[in-house]
């Protein structure tokens, strides 16, 4: 601590905020500082961050506009700020969240310590059996569109730090930088990719949804992540009355809900009768649709609407695959492609195969091809030889299946 220094902020929490940010990784900001480059005068450079947020003088940069391609077209604006911004962010971030936690309620999932997608989707996943229908709406670029005044009254409400509550607004007004160097003023929104944006962006519709909803609508379970969110109801009229109540609040409050990415659903199953045009729908990489089942303790089947990998995600991790070009490395082994993609495979069968889990076998079989088409490559023995080359790697998952997760879980598939 310094006592000359008007803000009381430790040394050592601007170092445990940089070291959160290196685990983080991420792209250089308007600087082109690397966080590579940032470590080779970590310690002055530290200082620097500490020493300007404790007086009061720090300002942040311009943040970098990145344009990433959306899975349905178009483009979504990434807001990159440089590494030095985003430990500082940090530091604010951690003086922040504990207080900012404790109010958010227990249906809210995004962007929160302890909290998960996959905790959403299995909450998700039990009420549609209680519940016939579901409202599931989409804000159309929450980051882009939130109200400063309404996010500052938010703000001032929770955040007891007067530093803390300093930056924070800073970082609200901090320019965007485009690709030819033009700068953009803000006065609304938060930068997507900003350290403190999930936190803000979450205390901004914890009260523009979320009490809200618990407030006029008690009898109705919701369930947010994000800008994503699902609110299930009994019947269609109710849930055609909730979207109209809640379209003409997020309007109050500066926000619209996407048009194509709402909609009303009938939770279809065995025993809810009826045509409805809609019976699916998509919500954190599942799709949500009627199933048959089985029933393990009666040994039977029946129809029921629960959760499994969504025909997009299986599309994202073949093209991941593809993408790799593995069928090509005649240079690597087959212990090379293990420690590079068995990782890989393994966080997105423990995602994705949290439910329904055979509904993965479409990737793995993509990737046990993939592996037949660089043994063909590889080997001259099993060149234009595709079943040789598949009995080759059959055999192989037997003998070695600790090289591959799916391999090991006994969900091997097929290889022709």
């Amino acid at each position: 601590m310094n006592a000359a220094k008007p803000f009381a902020i430790d040394k050592w929490r601007v170092y445990e905020a940089y070291q959160a940010v290196k685990v983080n990784a991420g792209a250089a900001g308007v600087d082109r500082q690397t966080i590579a480059d940032f470590e080779k005068d970590l310690k002055d450079n530290l200082y620097k961050i500490w020493n300007r947020m404790s007086s009061g003088s720090y300002f942040p940069p311009p943040v970098k506009a990145v344009a990433i391609p959306k899975k349905n077209g178009g483009e979504r604006i990434l807001g990159v700020p440089t590494v030095a911004d985003r430990v500082a962010q940090m530091v604010v971030k951690q003086e922040i969240e504990p207080e900012i936690e404790a109010v958010f309620l227990p249906d809210s999932y995004g962007y929160r310590p302890g909290r998960s997608a996959l905790d959403a989707v299995g909450v998700t996943r039990e009420r549609c059996w209680h519940y016939d229908w579901v409202l599931e709406f989409d804000i159309k670029g929450l980051f882009d569109n939130i109200d400063h005044a309404l996010l500052h009254k938010a703000l001032d409400k929770h955040v007891k730090s007067e530093w803390a509550m300093l930056y924070l607004k800073r970082w609200l007004t901090a320019p965007l930088q485009l690709a030819d160097g033009t700068l953009v003023e803000r006065n609304r929104g938060t930068p997507q990719g900003g350290v403190v944006s999930p936190v803000m962006a979450n205390l901004f519709l914890h009260y523009t949804f979320d009490v809200w909803m618990t407030k006029h609508y008690p009898d109705n379970p919701w369930c947010r992540y994000a800008d994503d969110g699902l609110v299930h109801c009994r019947s269609e009229q109710e849930a055609q009355a909730i979207k109209a109540a809640l379209d003409a609040r997020f309007a109050q409050c500066g926000l619209q809900m996407h048009p194509e990415k709402t909609k009303i659903v009938y939770c279809k199953d065995g025993s809810r009768k009826g045509a409805y045009p809609t019976i699916r729908f998509d919500f954190l990489g599942y799709t949500f649709r009627p199933r048959v089942v089985k029933n393990s303790k009666r040994n039977s089947l029946f129809v029921s609407f629960t959760p499994a990998v969504s025909n997009k995600a299986i599309k994202a991790m073949r093209e991941t695959i593809r993408k790799r070009n593995y069928r090509n490395r005649t240079d690597l082994s087959l212990a090379d492609i293990s420690r590079l993609h068995n990782p890989i495979l393994r966080g997105w069968l423990e995602y994705y195969g949290r439910y329904c889990r055979s509904a993965m076998y479409p990737v793995f079989r993509h990737f046990n091809k993939t592996l037949v088409a660089w043994a063909m490559r590889k080997y001259r023995r099993l060149k234009r030889h595709k079943i040789r080359a598949s009995r080759f790697l059959e055999q192989l998952s037997e003998k070695q299946p600790h090289l591959f997760v799916h391999w090991q879980k006994g969900m091997v598939g097929a290889f022709a």
